[in-house]
Protein backbone atom coordinates (compact mmCIF):
# COMPACT_ATOMS: atom_id res chain seq x y z
CA UNK A 1 0.00 0.00 0.00
CA UNK A 2 1.53 3.27 -1.11
CA UNK A 3 1.38 6.62 1.34
CA UNK A 4 2.60 9.44 2.23
CA UNK A 5 5.31 10.81 -0.40
CA UNK A 6 5.28 8.19 -2.69
CA UNK A 7 0.88 8.68 -2.65
CA UNK A 8 2.06 12.32 -3.43
CA UNK A 9 4.64 11.71 -6.06
CA UNK A 10 1.62 9.63 -7.54
CA UNK A 11 -1.08 11.96 -7.49
CA UNK A 12 0.96 14.88 -9.16
CA UNK A 13 2.35 12.20 -12.00
CA UNK A 14 -1.04 11.42 -12.91
CA UNK A 15 -2.87 14.78 -13.64
CA UNK A 16 -6.18 12.80 -13.87
CA UNK A 17 -6.20 12.42 -10.44
CA UNK A 18 -8.35 15.16 -8.93
CA UNK A 19 -11.09 13.66 -11.19
CA UNK A 20 -11.27 10.33 -9.91
CA UNK A 21 -13.95 8.88 -7.08
CA UNK A 22 -12.61 7.63 -3.84
CA UNK A 23 -13.29 4.33 -4.79
CA UNK A 24 -11.31 4.74 -8.43
CA UNK A 25 -8.63 6.11 -6.60
CA UNK A 26 -8.21 3.72 -4.00
CA UNK A 27 -8.20 0.98 -6.42
CA UNK A 28 -5.44 2.29 -8.18
CA UNK A 29 -3.53 2.75 -4.69
CA UNK A 30 -4.33 -0.98 -3.60
CA UNK A 31 -2.78 -2.20 -7.49
CA UNK A 32 0.52 0.09 -7.36
CA UNK A 33 3.94 -0.83 -6.46
CA UNK A 34 7.10 0.53 -5.91
CA UNK A 35 9.83 -1.69 -7.37
CA UNK A 36 13.68 -0.65 -7.98
CA UNK A 37 15.84 -1.87 -11.34
CA UNK A 38 19.49 -1.76 -11.09
CA UNK A 39 21.23 0.40 -14.02
CA UNK A 40 21.15 -2.09 -17.67
CA UNK A 41 18.19 -4.00 -16.00
CA UNK A 42 15.41 -5.22 -17.94
CA UNK A 43 12.00 -3.47 -17.32
CA UNK A 44 9.73 -5.20 -20.58
CA UNK A 45 10.03 -7.11 -22.99
CA UNK A 46 7.57 -5.81 -26.03
CA UNK A 47 3.83 -7.33 -26.87
CA UNK A 48 3.76 -10.49 -24.84
CA UNK A 49 4.93 -8.64 -21.41
CA UNK A 50 1.94 -6.58 -20.66
CA UNK A 51 3.44 -5.33 -16.90
CA UNK A 52 1.37 -2.04 -16.86
CA UNK A 53 1.61 1.34 -17.11
CA UNK A 54 4.74 2.66 -15.48
CA UNK A 55 5.74 6.03 -13.32
CA UNK A 56 9.08 6.82 -13.25
CA UNK A 57 9.90 8.14 -9.11
CA UNK A 58 13.98 8.39 -9.60
CA UNK A 59 16.18 6.98 -12.53
CA UNK A 60 15.59 6.99 -16.55
CA UNK A 61 14.12 4.44 -18.65
CA UNK A 62 15.12 3.25 -21.66
CA UNK A 63 12.19 2.76 -24.66
CA UNK A 64 13.79 0.79 -27.81
CA UNK A 65 12.92 -1.58 -30.78
CA UNK A 66 14.49 -4.95 -30.86
CA UNK A 67 15.47 -6.76 -34.36
CA UNK A 68 15.05 -10.43 -34.85
CA UNK A 69 18.65 -10.07 -35.03
CA UNK A 70 19.13 -8.10 -32.19
CA UNK A 71 19.54 -4.65 -33.27
CA UNK A 72 18.41 -1.64 -31.26
CA UNK A 73 17.00 1.46 -32.00
CA UNK A 74 16.35 3.81 -28.74
CA UNK A 75 13.01 5.44 -29.37
CA UNK A 76 12.49 8.21 -26.62
CA UNK A 77 13.66 7.95 -22.51
CA UNK A 78 11.55 8.27 -19.11
CA UNK A 79 12.50 10.89 -16.63
CA UNK A 80 11.59 11.31 -13.20
CA UNK A 81 7.56 11.84 -12.82
CA UNK A 82 7.14 10.96 -16.79
CA UNK A 83 4.37 8.42 -17.30
CA UNK A 84 4.73 5.11 -19.92
CA UNK A 85 1.38 3.48 -21.37
CA UNK A 86 3.08 1.78 -24.11
CA UNK A 87 3.89 -1.37 -21.43
CA UNK A 88 0.13 -1.84 -20.74
CA UNK A 89 -1.03 -1.83 -24.48
CA UNK A 90 -3.00 -4.63 -23.21
CA UNK A 91 -4.87 -2.47 -21.85
CA UNK A 92 -6.39 -1.59 -24.92
CA UNK A 93 -7.28 -4.19 -28.27
CA UNK A 94 -6.26 -2.10 -30.92
CA UNK A 95 -3.07 -1.03 -29.85
CA UNK A 96 -0.04 -3.66 -30.36
CA UNK A 97 3.32 -2.22 -29.99
CA UNK A 98 6.61 -4.23 -29.15
CA UNK A 99 8.55 -1.94 -27.08
CA UNK A 100 11.29 -3.47 -25.17
CA UNK A 101 12.33 -0.82 -21.50
CA UNK A 102 15.48 -0.66 -19.80
CA UNK A 103 16.86 0.74 -16.55
CA UNK A 104 19.51 3.48 -18.15
CA UNK A 105 20.36 4.31 -14.23
CA UNK A 106 19.10 2.62 -11.22
CA UNK A 107 15.62 3.34 -11.24
CA UNK A 108 12.23 3.73 -9.34
CA UNK A 109 9.25 2.67 -10.58
CA UNK A 110 5.31 2.88 -9.82
CA UNK A 111 3.78 -0.29 -11.98
CA UNK A 112 0.17 0.11 -12.03
CA UNK A 113 -1.47 -2.69 -13.48
CA UNK A 114 -2.92 -3.15 -17.03
CA UNK A 115 -6.47 -4.44 -15.93
CA UNK A 116 -6.79 -0.59 -13.69
CA UNK A 117 -6.66 1.42 -16.52
CA UNK A 118 -8.60 -1.05 -18.80
CA UNK A 119 -11.39 -0.66 -16.20
CA UNK A 120 -11.02 3.11 -15.70
CA UNK A 121 -10.63 4.11 -19.16
CA UNK A 122 -14.42 2.47 -19.35
CA UNK A 123 -15.85 4.13 -16.24
CA UNK A 124 -13.92 7.86 -16.15
CA UNK A 125 -13.43 9.85 -19.41
CA UNK A 126 -10.73 11.65 -17.88
CA UNK A 127 -8.69 8.65 -17.38
CA UNK A 128 -9.00 7.48 -20.83
CA UNK A 129 -8.52 10.92 -22.32
CA UNK A 130 -5.11 10.97 -20.50
CA UNK A 131 -4.18 7.02 -21.58
CA UNK A 132 -4.72 8.42 -25.72
CA UNK A 133 -3.08 11.55 -25.03
CA UNK A 134 0.01 9.98 -23.38
CA UNK A 135 -0.29 7.35 -26.37
CA UNK A 136 -0.07 10.01 -28.85
CA UNK A 137 2.55 11.61 -27.53
CA UNK A 138 4.44 7.94 -27.47
CA UNK A 139 3.68 8.16 -31.03
CA UNK A 140 4.98 11.42 -31.87
CA UNK A 141 8.56 10.21 -29.83
CA UNK A 142 8.73 6.81 -32.16
CA UNK A 143 7.94 8.85 -35.53
CA UNK A 144 10.26 11.60 -35.07
CA UNK A 145 13.16 8.78 -34.11
CA UNK A 146 12.09 7.19 -37.29
CA UNK A 147 11.76 10.39 -39.02
CA UNK A 148 15.88 11.03 -38.05
CA UNK A 149 16.72 7.45 -39.07
CA UNK A 150 15.18 7.54 -42.51
CA UNK A 151 15.66 11.34 -43.53
CA UNK A 152 18.92 12.82 -41.43
CA UNK A 153 22.50 11.82 -42.69
CA UNK A 154 24.29 10.18 -39.86
CA UNK A 155 26.65 12.85 -39.31
CA UNK A 156 23.55 14.85 -38.40
CA UNK A 157 22.01 12.34 -36.48
CA UNK A 158 25.01 11.67 -34.82
CA UNK A 159 25.32 15.25 -33.96
CA UNK A 160 21.72 15.32 -32.46
CA UNK A 161 22.70 12.07 -30.29
CA UNK A 162 25.56 14.21 -28.87
CA UNK A 163 23.50 17.54 -28.10
CA UNK A 164 20.47 15.67 -26.52
CA UNK A 165 22.42 13.20 -24.14
CA UNK A 166 24.98 15.75 -23.17
CA UNK A 167 21.02 18.12 -22.22
CA UNK A 168 19.98 14.66 -20.71
CA UNK A 169 22.84 14.52 -18.39
CA UNK A 170 23.40 18.00 -18.08
CA UNK A 171 27.12 17.91 -18.41
CA UNK A 172 29.17 18.46 -21.96
CA UNK A 173 31.33 14.94 -21.27
CA UNK A 174 29.01 11.83 -22.22
CA UNK A 175 30.25 8.83 -20.79
CA UNK A 176 29.13 6.23 -22.97
CA UNK A 177 30.97 3.92 -24.91
CA UNK A 178 30.70 3.40 -29.05
CA UNK A 179 29.01 0.51 -28.98
CA UNK A 180 26.47 2.01 -26.06
CA UNK A 181 26.03 4.90 -28.68
CA UNK A 182 25.61 2.74 -31.88
CA UNK A 183 22.48 0.63 -29.86
CA UNK A 184 20.88 3.67 -29.33
CA UNK A 185 20.63 4.59 -32.50
CA UNK A 186 20.47 1.79 -34.41
CA UNK A 187 24.21 1.71 -36.27
CA UNK A 188 27.22 -0.16 -35.93
CA UNK A 189 30.23 0.76 -33.14
CA UNK A 190 32.63 1.22 -36.54
CA UNK A 191 30.34 3.44 -38.07
CA UNK A 192 29.85 5.43 -34.94
CA UNK A 193 34.08 5.41 -33.81
CA UNK A 194 34.77 6.19 -37.29
CA UNK A 195 32.43 9.38 -37.08
CA UNK A 196 33.76 10.51 -33.79
CA UNK A 197 36.75 10.49 -34.62
CA UNK A 198 35.71 12.76 -37.82
CA UNK A 199 34.20 15.01 -35.29
CA UNK A 200 37.46 14.64 -32.92
CA UNK A 201 39.93 15.90 -35.86
CA UNK A 202 37.56 18.44 -36.89
CA UNK A 203 37.83 20.01 -33.07
CA UNK A 204 34.46 19.49 -32.43
CA UNK A 205 35.00 16.67 -29.38
CA UNK A 206 37.74 15.04 -27.54
CA UNK A 207 37.48 11.38 -27.32
CA UNK A 208 38.87 8.94 -24.19
CA UNK A 209 37.84 5.53 -22.98
CA UNK A 210 34.61 5.39 -21.75
CA UNK A 211 33.95 9.19 -22.36
CA UNK A 212 33.43 11.99 -24.87
CA UNK A 213 33.54 15.55 -24.23
CA UNK A 214 32.29 18.24 -26.41
CA UNK A 215 34.62 21.06 -26.68
CA UNK A 216 33.01 22.89 -29.74
CA UNK A 217 29.32 22.98 -28.82
CA UNK A 218 28.53 25.50 -31.54
CA UNK A 219 29.96 23.42 -34.10
CA UNK A 220 28.44 20.62 -33.13
CA UNK A 221 24.64 22.53 -33.07
CA UNK A 222 25.85 23.59 -37.08
CA UNK A 223 25.81 19.83 -37.77
CA UNK A 224 23.18 18.96 -36.31
CA UNK A 225 21.03 22.17 -37.78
Amino acid sequence: MLSGENLQFLKNSLTFWDKLTKQQADYIVSNTSLLQYRQKEHIHSGIHDCIGVVVVKKGRLRNYILSDEGKEVTLFRLNSGEVSVLTASCAVESVNFDIQVDAEHDSDIFIIKPEVFKKLCAENIYVENYFFKTLASHFSDVMAAMEQILFLSFEKRLALFLINQSELDGCEYIRMTHESIANHMGSAREVVSRMLKYFQKEGIVELSRGDIGIINREKLERIAE
